[in-house]
């Protein structure tokens, strides 16, 4: 009884597609000798650009998938994914409105608030802008990325309506800490007979938060709901309802039960309205990246077909005698198809545990390099964020690997082809 495998080495005409013996030429057309040294450089380049081309660009769009996912978590958590604002009168009635808000299908909390614009100061009488943020005490508390996150102090002096949440940036930009006394001036103040006067007014922060996002860390204060009112002149009022919903991808299904439920004229704007432009601009970054980084495996999908070409044009002979000994030309182009496919294939698994390493430990590298070059990658002042985030989209992956394996089996087809077309009588003539 004969072994297939052997019978098909010893007769090339037997060779079934893509048997041992056309497998056994691929595999040593790959191993390099030394007269075969440059075209193995050759197949060492592109196996390093397809794996780094593969790897980059896991990394970067998993780099921006996790930026835009942190964004949104954090644009989300501390606003509202529905802002309600009064048309035909001021929210007088806001306490009645937010529990029919909650009473909703699918809104999770809704938020009276009051806003407005104040200049701080500490104790040495630098100042930057913020924005106060009128609330009520069990709405900051339900609102986790704020109350979960009070890196000093605590929220006992905002529960008795004395104290002030300060963000982590603004304190430190002040001099300020838990138990100092912040001073707020707003524009709109006492009315006298000379006009109007600013607003002062110390307030002793009780506590100090930090979401992570370094613009909302940099000029958000918390103050109670009743002491804003107060500060800002607006007593019983409210400028506007935050609404929480379950799912924010879906709220335009909300939006009617909402309406309906406030029961009166109103004006509604979700996060999307508000944060458009800033997505949008994210999402055409996030496509331009992708199609710009998968140039670099197109270049290396190119050096395949360079070197699949000068291995054809060194292995003439080979081919003539593999063509006289009965091989045909789709065993040929087989044969040279293994070859260049096994540098896709290869680079494309490696490219891809190497982009899997990084996205695991982005963090550590950043912090690793930030260390080294003794200077700050990833900015949060910058970035918004003050981590590196990584999260890796299966679907994304999956294109990445598809995109890079077939670039790379098209880029062995022409020379496969050329390698089967070649005449054995042509090329055994000068030999």
């Amino acid at each position: 009884m004969t072994d297939p495998d052997t019978d098909a080495i010893a007769s090339p005409s037997a060779a079934k597609p893509f048997s041992a013996f056309e497998r056994m030429v691929a595999w040593r057309y790959l191993r390099s000798r030394r007269k075969e040294a440059f075209i193995s450089v050759i197949a060492g380049f592109s196996f390093v650009g397809i794996m780094l081309g593969v790897a980059t660009l896991i990394i970067v769009m998993a780099v921006m998938n996790g930026f835009r996912g942190e964004l949104i978590t954090r644009i989300l958590g501390i606003n509202g994914h529905m802002v309600v604002q009064p048309i035909d009168r001021p929210l007088d009635d806001y306490a009645a409105l937010a529990t029919r808000f909650k009473a909703v299908d699918g809104v999770l909390n809704a938020i009276p608030m009051v806003e407005g614009q104040t200049l701080a100061s500490g104790v040495g009488g630098a100042g930057t802008g913020a924005l106060v943020r009128g609330i009520r005490v069990e709405d900051l508390q339900s609102m986790k990325i704020v109350s979960d996150n009070v890196r000093s102090g605590d929220l006992v002096g905002f529960t008795a309506g004395e104290g002030v949440l300060v963000g982590s940036r603004m304190a430190q930009s002040l001099g300020l800490g838990a138990g100092d006394l912040i001073t707020l001036v707003a524009p709109e103040g006492d009315v006298t007979p000379f006009g109007v006067n600013p607003r002062v007014k110390a307030y002793p922060i009780s506590g100090i938060f930090e979401v992570g996002m370094s613009e909302y860390d940099a000029s958000i204060i918390y103050m109670p709901l009743e002491e804003a009112q107060l500060y800002f002149n607006s007593e019983g009022l409210v400028q506007s309802i935050e609404l929480f919903v379950a799912r924010p991808d879906d709220i335009d299904a909300v939006r009617p039960l909402v309406e309906a439920a406030a029961e009166r004229q109103v004006f509604i704007t979700d996060w999307r309205q508000r944060n458009q432009t800033f997505f949008s601009a994210l999402q055409v970054e996030r496509n331009v990246m992708f199609m710009i980084l998968t140039l670099i495996i197109l270049v290396a999908a190119l050096n395949i077909i360079s070197g699949l070409i000068m291995l054809v044009k060194d292995k003439g002979r080979d081919i003539a005698i593999l063509r006289t000994m009965g091989a045909t030309s789709g065993s040929v182009m087989r044969i040279f198809f293994m070859t260049g496919a096994a540098i896709g294939v290869t680079g494309t698994i490696a490219g891809f545990l190497l982009g899997v390493v990084v996205c695991l430990n982005v963090e550590s590298i950043r912090q690793f390099f930030s260390w080294l070059s003794g200077t700050t990658l990833f900015n949060p002042e910058l970035y918004f964020l003050s981590q590196l985030p990584a999260d890796m989209d299966s679907g994304e992956t999956i294109v990445v690997l598809v995109v890079a394996l077939v670039l790379s089996f098209i880029a062995t087809l022409i020379p496969s082809w050329r390698a089967s077309r070649l005449d054995p009588v042509q090329a055994l003539r000068y030999e």
